[in-house]
């Protein structure tokens, strides 16, 4: 995947908080259909969910963001892996081509 990709599906703890208050989609926001189709069939849990949620909004939006931050380094390591890899590779075909 490409790590450009996934930095544009990192989420805002304001645009989180602007959907909760205005369609209650706060859940489809970050990619948790089930979870926002049961928050609207339950009506935000007759607003004890809702309430919850005003308070725990950013810790759901910082495990998004972390779960994408965490394959963007894993994405980010594998390149440079690879560009040693490629460089290493590079040395010891000169090298080689020297002793020759």
């Amino acid at each position: 995947m490409n790590k450009h990709y996934l930095m544009s599906n990192m989420k805002s703890t304001g645009i989180a908080y602007l959907c909760w208050f205005f369609l209650g989609c706060h859940y489809a926001y970050l990619g948790k259909w089930g979870l926002q189709i049961l928050y609207w069939f339950t009506l935000g849990g007759l607003g004890i969910w809702a309430l919850i949620d005003l308070f725990t909004i950013p810790s759901k939006v910082s495990t998004h963001n972390l779960i994408i931050a965490n394959q963007i380094d894993q994405i980010e390591k594998r390149d440079q892996e690879e560009s040693h890899a490629r460089n290493m590779a590079m040395i010891n075909a000169v090298s080689n081509k020297n002793i020759i």
